[in-house]
Formats: structure tokens, C-alpha cells, sequence
């Protein structure tokens, strides 16, 4: 099945080159089915990377998905076209009254700050809470996974000496979750992030449960009231090609900067990426639409 995806959205042809099936909103209107309603706050800079990242890895299902995107109004990007936004995302104020079988909140880039400093948090917190009377299943991603632990539980997060900067081999811990069916007993997921969640306070919690943990780049993924939250440390979303744009990015701007872990070939930047996640990675989101959402969504 297609992922259905607004008209226009510059995701659905730079996708088609991949020979990646979706199609739009006019055209799925023509099909007699009921599609999994999927709502992504999108909180990267790069919406449109971000975007296309989201809609690659969500296309490997046979379920019909239909993505709406979203926004906070309390923050204006600076980084994406006016008219992108205008034309392909609503404001959390204009979505609240829906219902929705999946969300997906991504990392931004504010680690650094307390989350009480990020001007959006009062509307972030509101959203959080909305996602559990309004949505089956939710899926943090990176920051996002950091701030409701946070929100929801009282994680706190801590400032790592250097940046996480790799790709890194999680250990699944609990074999028998569904998240995790088809999967290997280890598999790589890209890390960059410059603070961390800590596997004592995880563990402390009894509402959460550890389930994939790396001993260089710790806790993996948290889950939480079933499977209704899960929290992703990592970016299993990420292209191959993603670590190496940061990486070049942040060596322009004469950043402190370390060369992504276990991701060049022969360990030399002048090479391609050795790309070793992407199939757990389409796995892991297969395994949410499958499982926590679709499943979920009818019973």
C-alpha cells in the first residue's frame, strides 16, 4: 500500500526517484479503504529532510498511512520556507479536536538548553498530555524521547562530555516485545545528541521499562504504558547520508566535532558511509504501524 501524503509535498517526488511508492491525498481519495491516520510534529530545522527521512522509512508496510503534519504555534521556523509550512502543516490549536492512530515527535535541537528555557515547552507539555486521550500510540524520537521521559516520568537528562556521534550496537534486553519481532539479538542505530538519559533512573522507574541499551551509548529504547509510548534515543529514521552532511556542517562552521563512530568505510571520511542500520531501522517502524498502532487501533 501507499503512503498518502499531502499534494505537492516535495517528499513525494524526491521519493519516487528512490522508486518508493506514495501517493497524494487527491489520488488516495479514489480508494475505498481506511487509512492509519499518523500526525509528526516535526521540530528539526530541516523540515524537509526530516520530512523525507519520516516518509521513506514509514513507506515499508503494506498498510495504508496517511501522514498530517504538525506544528507549535509558539515557535517560527527559520529554516524552512514560509510557504512550505502554510501549505503542508497545521498548528497542534487546528489538530487537537482529532483522533489519531499514530504520532511521531522528532528530536530538535536543544539539549543544551533546560527544557524549561525552550520557549515552546508550555505548548510541547500540552501536547504530550493531549497524545494520551488522543492517540494510540506515540513515538519520541531523540530529543523528544528526552522530554517525555522528562514530562511524563521525571527522567532527568545529563550533559555528556562530547557529542554521541555514531552509529552504535543496541542489545535487545527483552526479546518477546513485538517492537522487536523479526529482529537480531543486536542491531545498529545512529546516534548525535549531547546529552543522555541514564539506565539507573530508567530502571528506578516502574512505569518504564528498558528494553534496548548499548554500552557505549546506553539506553536505546524505553517503553511505557504498553507500547502506547515509546521512546527512541537514537534515529533509526536517519538516510545514510545524513551523519556525514552534520558532520560536514559542523567542520564548516569550526565547531568542536569528532568524526561519526563505526560509520565511514575504513573509517576515512573520504569514503561512503557504511550503512549497517537501515534494516532494523525500516523494521522498527514496520513493527510501531503494525503492532502498536494498527492492532491497537482496532481493538
Amino acid at each position: 500500500m501507499p503512503l498518502i501524503l499531502p499534494d505537492r509535498l516535495p517528499a513525494i517526488e524526491l521519493l519516487k526517484k528512490e522508486n518508493i511508492f506514495v501517493t497524494s491525498n487527491s489520488m488516495a481519495g479514489l480508494q475505498d479503504i481506511r487509512p492509519l491516520r499518523i500526525a509528526i510534529l516535526n521540530l528539526m530545522p530541516l523540515k524537509i529532510a526530516t520530512e523525507t527521512d519520516l516518509v521513506r522509512i514509514l513507506s515499508n508496510t503494506p498498510l495504508q498511512v496517511e501522514i498530517h503534519w504538525m506544528k507549535v504555534r509558539t515557535h517560527i521556523s527559520k529554516n524552512t520556507p514560509a510557504e512550505h509550512m502554510k501549505a503542508f502543516y497545521r498548528d497542534f490549536e487546528a489538530m487537537r479536536h482529532e483522533q489519531f492512530d499514530g504520532f511521531i515527535i522528532t528530536g530538535a535541537p536543544l539539549e543544551l538548553l533546560n527544557f524549561e528555557e525552550v520557549s515552546y515547552w508550555a505548548e510541547l507539555q500540552e501536547i504530550f498530555d493531549w497524545s494520551r486521550t488522543h492517540v494510540t500510540s506515540t513515538l519520541y524520537i531523540c530529543w523528544a524521547a528526552q522530554a517525555g521521559l522528562y514530562h511524563h516520568y521525571g527522567i532527568p537528562k545529563y550533559a555528556l562530555p562530547e557529542k554521541k556521534f555514531g552509529i552504535f550496537s543496541q542489545r535487545i534486553l527483552t526479546p518477546q516485545v513485538a517492537l522487536f519481532r523479526g529482529f537480531d539479538d543486536e542491531f545498529n542505530m545512529p546516534h548525535s545528541r549531547h546529552t543522555e538519559v541514564r539506565c539507573e533512573d530508567i530502571l528506578a522507574c516502574p512505569e518504564l521499562s528498558l528494553i534496548a541499551e548499548s554500552p557505549q551509548s546506553g539506553v536505546g529504547i524505553v517503553m511505557a504504558r504498553g507500547g502506547r509510548e515509546i521512546f527512541i534515543t537514537g534515529h533509526s529514521e536517519y538516510s545514510p547520508y545524513t551523519l556525514d552532511t552534520e558532520y560536514k556542517r559542523d567542520l564548516a562552521k569550526g565547531l568542536p566535532i569528532h568524526q561519526p563512530e563505526n560509520y565511514y568505510r575504513e573509517n576515512n571520511p573520504t569514503l561512503p558511509p557504511h550503512v549497517t542500520w537501515r534494516g532494523h531501522g525500516n523494521l522498527l517502524f514496520t513493527n510501531w504501524l503494525n503492532h502498536y498502532v494498527a492492532q491497537a487501533s482496532v481493538q
